[in-house]
């Protein structure tokens, strides 16, 4: 059996697996997330976000809200402890616009110093660029404007070839924005216009994406799921036809407030804001004339640790990075998907790079179902590739992977789910991939060397599986069955050469 040693946990330094802390202190939210090392999409040990408020009232006194400061103090000075409990000697801790721009912010920062937390005053320049570089490491490909609504500010950052280009800060926060008492949408668009002119802004992105960042833009869509009855509840990758900022801008003057509150994953705290972040989303659009409007949970925090990373490991596809250690931590053998995805390539050679990619990614969580009850692996692999904490792919791409896992464990249909976000095609296609897996491992039993000593090819009208040797013994009834359902679903014949 050959080894893929640089997939193994245990190879990988200590260094690499301390727990990594940031404190984020927004004009909202403060933020505590401890992740598992800085690895290229780390494992989150600990999330927790406090609703302190800091700008409240900063547009019309320039203080910090002095209520919120002293509820601040308290959440901050828990985080510290927790961070420290978990191992975590000094958490990076960065402010943003609220307290960079107070009057009373320097006090705040001294105050935070005799707690023991050093804080870094980001600029907005340095905002942006972190949005930036957040929304790069979890849609590598992204290509458009990123748009980071904060309570305090709103950074633009254009974003393209993996690079983060020139970016621009405006006081357009969603606390701030009631205090400019706006009275219609074209004055916040004359409004914001100046604002971005004044800034320096000049980034030109008419016809691409606006990738979206904040909690604020983040409940906007988790609304407008609700109200398109979306099946998924991921916001992340979310997408939105560039004019639904208006939409939600009529929607929440028709909504019941205690209506909004009720919808999954939207913080009470936040409802009151909600009306000024959709005019604001409908007046980008209308300025900024996007090709779609796509969320991003990735944002600063993220875009910390992804520019402290090597290039190299920054150039790392996060979904494959992803399945590849769930599948270590939840499978038998460690090295196993990246073979399978490989033994079982040629029956898919003329697909394109981007399902070749979801395809690999599926075959890596191909064992991830080995330790459920029998009569629960499929619904194992279905939640795991729906739900599991992937980046770099949107809802459709889950459900591919979802039919595809869904089939592989021996579901026999397609689920309503999965029916509900792609159409009879993309499943027909996700589903050979299922069965083609399914091959695989039962001949293998999961280990590498049946995989390194057979190949898999189309030959003219067949599916033609050659094994050599001793291996044609592995050739049992049940792999003899579940080679015709590859053949058959492929519309094939099924041919076994030794």
């Amino acid at each position: 059996m050959v080894a893929i040693p640089f997939l193994r946990r245990a190879d990988a330094p200590d260094v690499e697996r301390a727990p990594v802390a940031i404190i984020d202190i927004g004009s909202n939210s403060i933020r505590l997330v401890i992740y598992e090392g800085q690895g290229r999409i780390p494992s989150i040990l600990f999330n927790e976000k406090v609703m302190a408020g800091l700008g409240k009232g900063l547009g019309k006194t320039g203080l910090l809200d002095p209520p919120s400061v002293e509820r601040a103090l308290v959440a901050l000075a828990r985080f510290k402890r927790l961070a420290e409990d978990m191992g975590v000697r000094q958490p990076r801790t960065v402010a943003t616009a609220a307290v960079r721009d107070a009057r009373n912010g320097p006090d705040f920062i001294a105050r935070l110093g005799t707690i023991g937390l050093e804080v870094e005053l980001l600029t907005g320049a340095e905002e942006a660029t972190l949005a930036g570089h957040g929304v790069l490491a979890a849609i590598p490909e992204a290509d458009g404007i990123v748009g980071d609504l904060g309570g305090g500010s709103l950074e633009l950052v254009r974003v393209g070839n993996g690079q983060v280009q020139h970016g621009a800060s405006v006081p357009f926060g969603v606390l701030r924005i009631a205090a400019m008492k706006l009275r219609t949408a074209r004055d916040l668009d004359r409004a914001l216009g100046h604002a971005l002119d004044k800034s320096g802004w000049s980034g030109n992105a008419e016809g691409k994406p606006l990738y979206m960042v904040g909690g604020s833009w983040r409940s906007l869509a988790r609304l407008h799921m609700a109200l398109a009855s979306y099946p998924l509840p991921i916001v992340h990758h979310y997408a939105m036809a560039p004019g639904e900022g208006q939409r939600l801008v009529r929607a929440l003057g028709q909504l019941d407030p205690k209506r909004v509150r009720e919808v999954p994953g939207i913080s009470t705290p936040r409802v009151p804001a909600l009306g000024d972040a959709a005019m604001l989303l409908a007046a980008l659009g209308r300025r900024l004339k996007p090709s779609a409007l796509i969320v991003s949970a990735y944002g600063l925090r993220e875009g910390l640790l992804h520019r402290s990373l090597p290039a190299a490991v920054q150039a790392r596809d996060p979904l494959i990075e992803a399945t590849r250690e769930e599948g270590v931590r939840q499978g038998r053998f460690p090295e196993h998907g990246d073979l399978l995805d490989r033994w079982i390539a040629p029956l898919f050679a003329h697909e394109s790079p981007a399902f070749a990619r979801l395809r690999h990614a599926t075959c890596l969580l191909a064992d991830v179902g080995w330790r459920a009850h029998p009569e629960f692996r499929a619904e194992r692999g279905l939640d795991t590739a729906l739900h599991g904490h992937w980046v770099g792919i949107d809802g459709q791409g889950r459900a591919m992977m979802a039919q595809a896992l869904f089939t592989h464990f021996g579901g026999d249909s397609v689920p309503e789910m999965v029916a509900r976000l792609i159409g009879p095609e993309l499943s027909a296609t996700a589903s050979r991939w299922g069965y083609a897996m399914r091959l695989g491992q039962r001949l293998s039993g999961g280990i590498a060397e049946p995989l390194e000593n057979s190949r898999l090819s189309l030959e003219d009208d067949a599916v033609v599986l050659r094994l050599s040797g001793g291996d044609r013994a592995l050739y049992g009834e049940a792999v003899e069955r579940r080679h015709r359902a590859l053949a058959e679903a492929l519309g094939r014949k099924a041919l076994l050469y030794t």
